[in-house]
């Protein structure tokens, strides 16, 4: 792409008002902290999410490690009962089953054996138990409760636990006071939170970084791009240019790229049609003048006695008046759309001849001019902007055939205009022998300045054609043919006939 002149560019010359309009820096503002763009966000996001995790996964934990922490208390009581045990009818002294109870953390350690229950060791045992709890077969959902409880409401209360020493119908019994099975799961829940955060921050920190160069980079190079090209889109080094990448970023990079591309080609046809519309307009005031001087003159030769003369004269007054209609509506194209057709039935070969002689094709040419036009059909339409539509057709034919290196030698070079009436729509055939349309004019049909078929061409044409056409409520379209050339065919409808307009003639009639 063409690098642009400075002198045409405002922003070149005045380089303040280019600061001042340049948007900033995606590195900067609202990307310019850790925390205030979406890497800060995503790496807080991760935090939260992960902390939600180990919330969910602590619950289970801690009641496994309450079951824990009261199985080891249950293991060192059956350890100690087993050996008490055995020294009976021996009764172990009051001093000893003090200092074993003060070791294992209970009140009172009892025995069931054989159906029998015995209490080995006791001192200052308790009036009353508050909770009792059975270690035999614990659900879920009964130790995560039983958890919650003794970290809610726990810590002064006396407990009661049994359940069975190993693999034997031996169970043992302790009653013990939950104080320290309260700290314990404190100190638990500490360790779990901190190593929580870390696991988080951690994992937060891996993620921020790898997300950053993966996403975030790149979408901020994309808004960067966007930034940059909206203070000057006509700059060409405004362009964003990605990656050979193919997930959906780079995908959509290289859409970027694609559409700011095309936005600087119809920037640059704007500002060619806001040129070409200047231009025209000053043209347009000293044309009229002059145009109307000719036609004040052209009439004084319907006076001329000359035979010749006389036999042009109206051709050359009805090619002025034309002209004249031109020049008034010349910047309608500018506008949104044409002035609207005033439409009436007029002869079709009629306003063909009329097209035949604007044309003035010169005899020596060897190009031949047919139409195949019934003398008695009628089209309904506005006969000023049906004459532009076939001009425009024919003259693009004729352009084609009088192309230099265009055609064998002794090939028929041929216009034809053809006409039907198919029911209440007139179609319309404009065909030449010519070289055909190139590729690029076909892939650009009826746009403006870039679907012309010769060099030079603006390709308006086809362009104010279409758009005449369209005003009618009919179609244009390209023809494929077999043979070489091109083929338009244009199809107009009557206007419906409305039923007061219907009954008032029918009246006139009666």
């Amino acid at each position: 792409m063409p690098v642009q002149d400075q002198g045409d560019n405002p922003s070149a010359e005045t380089p303040a008002a280019g600061e001042t309009a340049r948007a900033p820096c995606p590195s900067a503002g609202m990307f310019g902290g850790m925390f205030g763009g979406l890497s800060g966000k995503l790496l807080w996001l991760t935090v939260v999410f992960i902390m939600l995790a180990e919330i969910l996964i602590f619950f289970p934990s801690v009641a496994s490690m309450r079951i824990r922490w009261l199985q080891d208390r249950l293991n060192t009581a059956a350890a100690a009962a087993i050996v008490i045990d055995g020294l009976q009818p021996v009764e172990l002294p009051r001093a000893l089953q003090k200092e074993t109870l003060e070791a294992t953390g209970t009140k009172a350690i009892v025995l069931r054996k054989d159906g029998t229950s015995r209490l080995l060791a006791t001192t200052d045992m308790p009036t009353s138990v508050d909770e009792a709890y059975d270690l035999t077969d614990v659900p879920p959902a009964t130790a995560i409760r039983d958890a919650l409880d003794t970290l809610i409401f726990g810590g002064g209360r006396m407990i009661r636990v049994y359940g069975p020493v190993g693999d034997t119908n031996t169970g043992v019994e302790v009653v013990m006071k939950d104080r320290q099975l309260r700290t314990a799961m404190f100190a638990y829940s500490r360790n779990v939170l901190l190593l929580s955060v870390l696991i988080a921050l951690f994992t937060a920190t891996l993620i921020f970084f790898a997300i950053n160069r993966i996403l975030i980079g790149p979408i901020r190079r994309l808004t960067g791009s966007m930034q940059q090209f909206s203070s000057d889109p006509e700059n060409p080094a405004h362009i964003y240019i990605g990656d050979g990448g193919r997930d959906e970023l780079a995908v959509a990079g290289r859409n970027l790229t694609s559409m700011q591309m095309e936005l600087q080609k119809t920037l640059k046809q704007q500002k060619n049609l806001a040129a070409l519309g200047l231009a025209v307009s000053k043209i347009n005031h000293d044309m009229r003048n002059i145009l109307a001087s000719a036609q004040l003159m052209s009439d004084r030769l319907v006076d001329v006695d000359d035979p010749m003369v006389k036999s042009f004269a109206p051709k050359l007054l009805r090619t002025i008046d034309r002209a004249v209609g031109y020049t008034t509506e010349v910047l309608s194209y500018g506008k949104a759309s044409e002035s609207a057709p005033r439409r009436r039935h007029i002869p079709l070969l009629e306003l063909t001849q009329d097209v035949k002689d604007m044309l003035a094709i010169d005899p020596q040419s060897g190009i031949e001019f047919s139409e195949q036009i019934a003398a008695d059909l009628k089209v309904d339409a506005d006969g000023e902007q049906l004459f532009r539509v076939i001009h425009n057709l024919c003259r693009n034919a004729l352009q084609a055939l009088t192309a230099p290196g265009e055609g064998a030698p002794g090939a028929v070079r041929r216009i034809t205009v053809a006409a039907q009436r198919v029911g209440s729509v007139v179609s319309i055939t404009v065909d030449d022998t010519g070289p055909g349309m190139p590729l690029k004019a076909r892939q650009n049909l009826f746009a403006a300045f870039r679907g012309s078929a010769r060099s030079g061409g603006t390709g308006l044409g086809l362009t104010i054609a279409r758009e005449l056409v369209l005003a009618h409520g009919g179609t244009i379209a390209l023809v494929e043919k077999p043979t070489v050339g091109t083929q338009f065919r244009i199809e107009i409808p009557d206007r419906p006939v409305s039923l007061e307009d219907y009954r008032s003639r029918t009246h006139i009639e009666k």
